[in-house]
């Protein structure tokens, strides 16, 4: 008994120390300029001041920017969970020429870094007339590496037996993959959707390389746009943070049963 107490009270005091900062930007929004600029710093503001908030949406196209995150971010997910789940069923469950070769060499790719492709990668959007574009900036992300691992190995948690007796019944391979595999593998797929959300959501290099006007722009460039414009008036930029956070926030929370299981249920094979 006192060993759990004492490991809660570890993971209290960690999960505070992770959440201080998003605390601290939930209490600065609330704080008047004048009050972001006194020292020692004021963590206990007198007086809501809300105003913060209405100016961040009046400095920065926020709402736009929030839109374009979305629509991107959900492309992106339902593109790596189409494009994995599938890639991730061929190297779990079919036999084919070079299969584990193809997969490592696969793999491999995790370990090229993103800055030495993003030039290749611009050039090919823009010979593709793409920048500026939904298309130009989710395409490029629908496929991962680490996607398709992370399928294949909870895919791979699956009985055999079921994909031999399926098969024996004269069950067809695409539909093994989707009345079978698919309903069997959601938390390995909630997990990798939301990842993939995650991850698009909180871009800020390939946006803002493609990207040229505010009716494109994604919530990470949008921040930085208010900054600039304000750099001194931090409670407006704390505000902006707090609010492009929130569907990140909302989504963690509610997915986090999901993602938990989905990491470890395929970390053993058995």
């Amino acid at each position: 008994m006192k060993k759990n107490c004492v490991r809660y009270l570890i993971l209290i005091v960690m999960g505070l120390i992770i959440l201080a900062p998003f605390f601290y930007a939930v209490i600065v929004s609330f704080e008047s300029a004048e009050d972001t600029l006194a020292f020692p710093p004021v963590f206990v503001p007198g007086e809501i001041y809300i105003k913060s908030y209405l100016e961040a949406f009046r400095t920065a196209p926020l709402v736009i920017f929030i839109i374009n995150s979305f629509v991107v971010s959900l492309s992106v997910t339902i593109g790596q969970v189409i494009t994995c789940s599938l890639a991730g069923y061929a190297f779990a469950f079919l036999e084919f020429p070079f299969k584990k070769v193809l997969f490592i060499i696969f793999l491999s790719t995790m370990m090229i870094p993103a800055e030495s492709i993003i030039i290749p990668n611009y050039f090919t959007i823009r010979s593709l007339g793409w920048l500026d574009s939904y298309q130009g900036l989710a395409v490029p992300f629908m496929a991962s590496a680490f996607g398709t691992f992370l399928l294949r190995q909870y895919f791979q948690t699956l009985p055999r037996e079921i994909y031999d007796a399926a098969r024996i019944d004269g069950c067809g391979r695409l539909r093994f993959f989707l009345t079978m595999v698919l309903p069997l593998s959601k938390p390995a797929i909630a997990t990798l959707a939301v990842y993939a959300f995650l991850t698009t959501y909180n871009q800020y290099m390939w946006p803002l390389l493609i990207t040229n006007t505010d009716g494109m722009r994604t919530v990470q460039i949008g921040l930085a746009m208010l900054q600039w414009d304000q750099g001194i008036s931090w409670n407006t930029t704390m505000a902006g943070i707090v609010i492009v956070s929130l569907p990140t926030v909302i989504l963690l929370i509610a997915g986090q049963k999901q993602l938990v299981k989905g990491l470890t249920a395929g970390s053993v094979k058995g």
